[in-house]
This record gives C-alpha cells, sequence and structure tokens, in this order.
C-alpha cells in the first residue's frame, strides 16, 4: 500500500468517525473545553481562603480587592460555563472567559513563564473557535436571507483558534537525542503545522487529540498523587488545561478548518 493509499485509508476512517458522532462531537468538545474553566472556578470555592492570601501578599492589594479578585474568577468562570453549556449568550461568556485569562495571566505572573503563557494562549485560541461557532449558529437563524459567504470574522477567528492551539504542543516537545524523542517531536511538529495551515486539518487535528489524550493520562495522572502534595494540584491544573485544548481540536474536527486554509482553498482548484 502507497503513502497516498494509506493517508486516503485514514481519511476514510475520520470521516466514518465523524459521520457515526457528528451529534454528540460538538457537545463534548464543548465540555472539554470548559473543564478547565470549571475545575479552576470550583478550586477557588474550596481554597479560598489560600488564593485570597496569596494574592494579597503578592500584590499588597489589601483583603478586600484580593477577596474581589477571587469572587471574580468563581463567579466569572463558573457563570462562564453553565452559559457555554447551555448555549445561552455564547459570546458574552467567552468574552468573560478571555478577561479571566488576561486577569490571571497577570495575577498569577503567568507573562513571565514562556511554557504557562503559551498554554494560556492556546486556551485562548479554543474560545476563539468556540466564539466561532457561535457566529455561526447565529448565522444559520437567517438561513432564508442572501449572504454574501462566509462571514470574515468567523474565518479569521477559526484560523487564530487553529494557530494558537498549536502553542500547546509547542510545550510539549522534548529536546533529548534519544530516538523516541526525536520520532515524537518529528510527527508532532509536522501534525501541528498542517492544523495550523488548514490541510488535512480535520484527520491532523483528531490524530493530534489521540496523542494529546495519551500523553495527558499519562503524565498528568493526578489521582496517583495524594491531595495534600503540591504536585497534586500542579497536575491537575496540566490535566485539565490540556483536556481544555482537546476540546478545542475536537471543535476545529467537528467545524473543520474554516475559509483560511489550505483545505477550503483546494476546493477552488
Amino acid at each position: 500500500m502507497g503513502q497516498e493509499d494509506l493517508m486516503n485509508t485514514a481519511e476514510d476512517v475520520a470521516d466514518q468517525f465523524l459521520r457515526v458522532t457528528k451529534q454528540y462531537l460538538p457537545h463534548l468538545a464543548r465540555l472539554c473545553l470548559i473543564s478547565t474553566f470549571l475545575e479552576d472556578g470550583i478550586r477557588m470555592w474550596f481554597q479560598w481562603n489560600e488564593q485570597r492570601d496569596y494574592i494579597e501578599a503578592t500584590w499588597s492589594c489589601g483583603y478586600f480587592l484580593a477577596t474581589c479578585f477571587v469572587l471574580l474568577n468563581l463567579i466569572g468562570q463558573l457563570g462562564g460555563c453553565v452559559l457555554i453549556l447551555s448555549r445561552n449568550f455564547v459570546q458574552y461568556a467567552c468574552f468573560g472567559l478571555f478577561g479571566i485569562i488576561a486577569l490571571q495571566t497577570v495575577a498569577y505572573s503567568i507573562l513571565w513563564d514562556l511554557k504557562f503563557l503559551m498554554r494560556n494562549l492556546a486556551l485562548g485560541g479554543g474560545l476563539l473557535l468556540l466564539l466561532a461557532e457561535s457566529r455561526s449558529e447565529g448565522k444559520s437563524m437567517f438561513a432564508g436571507v442572501p449572504s454574501m459567504g462566509e462571514s470574515s470574522p468567523k474565518q479569521y477567528m477559526q484560523l487564530g483558534g487553529r494557530v494558537l492551539l498549536v502553542l500547546m504542543f509547542m510545550t510539549l516537545l522534548h529536546f533529548d537525542s534519544n530516538f523516541f524523542s526525536i520520532l515524537q517531536n518529528m510527527v508532532g511538529t509536522a501534525l501541528i503545522i498542517l492544523v495550523a495551515i488548514g490541510f488535512k486539518t480535520k484527520l491532523a487535528a483528531l490524530t493530534l487529540v489521540v496523542w494529546l489524550l495519551a500523553i495527558n493520562i499519562y503524565f498528568n495522572a493526578f489521582w496517583t498523587i495524594p491531595a495534600y502534595k503540591p504536585m497534586h494540584d500542579f497536575l491537575k491544573y496540566d490535566f485539565f488545561q490540556t483536556t481544555s485544548v482537546i476540546g478545542g481540536l475536537l471543535l476545529v474536527v467537528a467545524l473543520g478548518p474554516g475559509g483560511v486554509s489550505m483545505d477550503e482553498k483546494k476546493k477552488e482548484w
């Protein structure tokens, strides 16, 4: 079997998977995408005093402002998750969660940690895709109204979302000299480039979902660490952030790459 035949077979398998799961995939994607916000909002409730004391000590902002910060994170994240899952005011919920990401990036000094900054940007990419999906749902309400084609803002949201999502994988690259690491880096880099430029997008994104899921379960198994150890919280944070990026990739699989992609341009050739 030649390379082209192998690729066609893989695409057929991916298409068959999409046909079987098309009713459930967007719901699963949204649930995965908001999982890190849901977990963080719940953590704000259970670690209220610790979070407030940390912000008060780090920024010397006083008890009241530190309390307001924790409350805003709790309500903003849990409220945004409820709105997204119930499909109400999704665009406003996405903007609110964008604000939470920006606030936490500054408050927890993530801006100076490249790895965590790239993961937060990848999270923002997932929200961009969710925003693009909500725009397409809004336009579908006016299906009979003449249109000048697909909305340009939606196309560029999908492009931006895809590009930002791949930042997560750049944090997983290992610069070791052993064969497995080199192979993983080569395959991973090829797949993230395909997703970013929108070529064989659904197959590449689905492959990345499987790869990232395996890495997440293997390396971020927080349930194997006792809850009182700091590593438990660190791995739990990592696990749910990675799950959210998986949700973003599932949205790419469900919705396609959008107008600004090689897959779309191929149809015009």
